[in-house]
């Protein structure tokens, strides 16, 4: 049996990009509000999670987009697929791929029925030099092509759903870490490093960011979805934390704070010294805020980790 409304309507969520970091900790939250998940993955299907079907899409492939909602006919959208390589992501050119993939994807989603969508969007979109970003009085001016393009879609997206009528949100996100991440990021890259005894190096780490665990963000991605609230939201915890702070405390929760080189390497030109997002408009709009202490996020997420290279050394064992 699908899952309906209330009122009787079919509850069939589209997410893309479900096989990835954040995707993948969006699809429990999912299950439990009552969706019917589809989510698509690229090169191979994930493990089974029951609830979840799978399905195999590549939507920088012309006209992917709309054989993909043909093939689901979804009533709920969630876009989180994008190109997001660590070291490349910011100024690759795929970015300008999908943003024309994303809009091929809403007009299918919109004129095959579609109800009500929500894109992810990024922290990169605003004007770093202002430090505290909120919805309502940081300007949007991006340094960078991936903010550029994210921004554009941003723009694109809320624009449409007014013209269309369709139901729609986007969620600019901000420095996430937990489960899943991509090794070569900041957290995972130090916490290997000292889980296998090496020397864990990074900048000088006073540049100060609003770092939020993953979990955090997908419940937040889920309930923007499943409310009615239209608009731009920071997805943000709204802490001022120096990046120092997370490389001590990931040295301390380890055992091996004796293995941290902070400044070994040169931190980027230009780095802005302050990024943090104000989370209020999400508290008001859908009731959300984040509740995973840092501390908690990050102890967690050092157990998860710890798992992952116990198994692999028994693996090569």
């Amino acid at each position: 049996m699908n899952p309906v409304s209330p009122g009787g309507a079919q509850r069939r969520v589209l997410v893309t990009g479900a096989s990835g970091f954040i995707g993948l900790h969006c699809l429990q939250p999912l299950l439990r509000r009552g969706f019917e998940v589809v989510g698509t993955c690229w090169a191979r299907e994930p493990s089974a999670i029951d609830g979840v079907r799978w399905v195999k899409a590549d939507l920088l492939q012309e006209g992917a987009a709309r054989r993909l909602i043909d093939e689901v006919s979804p009533s709920h959208l969630l876009h989180l697929a994008w190109y997001v390589e660590p070291g490349k992501m910011i100024g690759h050119a795929d970015n300008l791929s999908w943003v024309r993939a994303s809009i091929e994807l809403l007009r299918a989603f919109q004129e095959r029925g579609g109800t009500r969508c929500v894109a992810g969007g990024s922290c990169y979109e605003y004007d770093w030099r202002y430090g505290y970003c909120s919805e309502e009085l940081t300007p949007r001016r991006p340094d960078t092509l991936y903010g550029a393009a994210k921004n554009g879609l941003a723009e694109v997206l809320l624009g449409y759903c007014t013209a269309t009528g369709l139901s729609g949100a986007w969620a600019r996100m901000f420095f996430l870490y937990g489960p899943h991440e991509n090794p070569r990021r900041l957290v995972p890259a130090i916490v290997l490093s000292l889980l296998k005894g090496l020397p864990a190096q990074s900048s000088h780490g006073e540049q100060i960011r609003d770092y939020m665990h993953v979990q955090d963000a997908a419940d937040a991605l889920v309930s923007l979805l499943d409310s009615q609230a239209r608009g731009a939201y920071n997805l943000a915890s709204g802490r001022a934390t120096p990046i120092r702070s997370i490389v001590e405390m990931l040295g301390e929760v380890t055992g091996r704070a004796d293995l941290l080189r902070i400044g070994a390497i040169p931190a980027r030109a230009n780095d802005a010294p302050l990024v943090v997002g104000d989370p209020a408009l999400a508290l008001r709009d859908f009731g959300w805020k984040s509740t995973i202490s840092l501390r908690e996020g990050l102890r967690s997420t050092v157990e998860w980790w710890k798992a992952r290279v116990a198994a692999g050394l028994r693996e090569s064992a």
